[in-house]
């Protein structure tokens, strides 16, 4: 089973982990996301993803989370910028479909996993049940759950649910790294306004977000539950500074390169019977001279 490769943003395995000491600014005096180390991360991901795409072993998953203006969108357009669209699927979860609405929570999710040999990447993800329905739990009142709601057992309840399946998908061949992208309020705040006076990205701004920092404190509390509940060796959380955002795109980058290099990916081997038919195709094509 797929084990977290290192890093410094990776969020403990023993529920230590604390919101309050996750830096949101780079721990580092270097930039590796300038000039030749980002082209050399983009060739590497892309050979990797082909070299995933012919052994047809594996499958990754990708999960972003983050408040907003955190910088999801364009961290999955850089990292992904490399990588054959046809081997790469992306999937945005907001409010749920009456359809979404009339099965369990995990099953928007579970219906858009990545194939063997593709990677899939959730903006958002089956996390939001634990995370926005946390903060607001009238949202409960939409989702037809049979019996009785108990608020004091239904969060632990459905992070199991999250944490096994995660253990499921990752005994099966499934790679899975999740990143929570951790803005600070202060630079929400500046980008914000940034799309409030440019007329350019006026069309990123919802009034909905700004009401939502009033809850930041609970939001918070209920990423440190999740995190700490949640991050595994077969299934990581890494909390990645978000302040700056080439350097959190370098840093995700590299992970999921030390990933993927870590599972022994490698192009399939012909076997004897192949090779003799190689042989053969090659005598024929040669004879059509």
């Amino acid at each position: 089973m797929f084990e977290a490769p290192d890093s410094k943003y990776l969020v403990p395995f023993d529920g230590s982990f604390e919101v309050a000491s996750a830096s949101t600014t780079p721990q580092t005096d270097g930039h590796p996301h300038k000039g030749k180390h980002r082209r050399r991360a983009t060739e590497k991901l892309n050979i990797l993803q082909r070299v995933l795409a012919a052994g047809d072993r594996h499958s990754v998953l990708l999960v972003f989370q983050a408040m907003d203006a955190a910088g999801k969108d364009s961290t999955i357009r850089a990292v992904m910028q490399g990588v054959d669209p046809s081997g790469c699927q992306v999937f945005s979860f907001k409010k749920p479909s009456s359809l979404e609405l009339d099965h369990d929570f995990l099953w928007r999710t579970t219906v858009r996993l990545p194939e063997r040999g593709r990677i899939g990447i959730f903006n958002r993800s089956q996390y939001e049940e634990v995370l926005v329905v946390r903060v607001h739990p009238e949202i409960l009142g939409y989702q037809k759950l049979p019996g009785e709601l108990n608020l004091e057992t239904i969060w632990d309840e459905r992070i199991t649910s999250i944490r096994q399946q995660e253990e499921h998908l990752a005994r099966n061949g499934t790679v899975i790294l999740k990143f929570w992208l951790n803005v600070s309020k202060d630079e929400q705040k500046r980008r914000f306004l940034a799309r409030l006076d440019d007329p350019a990205k006026n069309w990123k701004f919802e009034p909905g977000d700004v009401r939502e920092r009033g809850h930041w404190d609970d939001y918070m509390a209920a990423y440190q539950s999740a995190l700490n509940a949640t991050s595994r060796p077969w299934a990581p959380w890494y909390a990645i500074p978000a302040d700056d955002k080439p350097y959190m795109r370098a840093r995700v980058a590299g992970i999921i390169i030390d990933a993927l290099q870590s599972i022994g990916l490698r192009y399939p081997q012909p076997s004897d019977e192949d090779r003799a038919e190689f042989a053969a195709s090659r005598a024929a094509l040669t004879a059509d001279d």
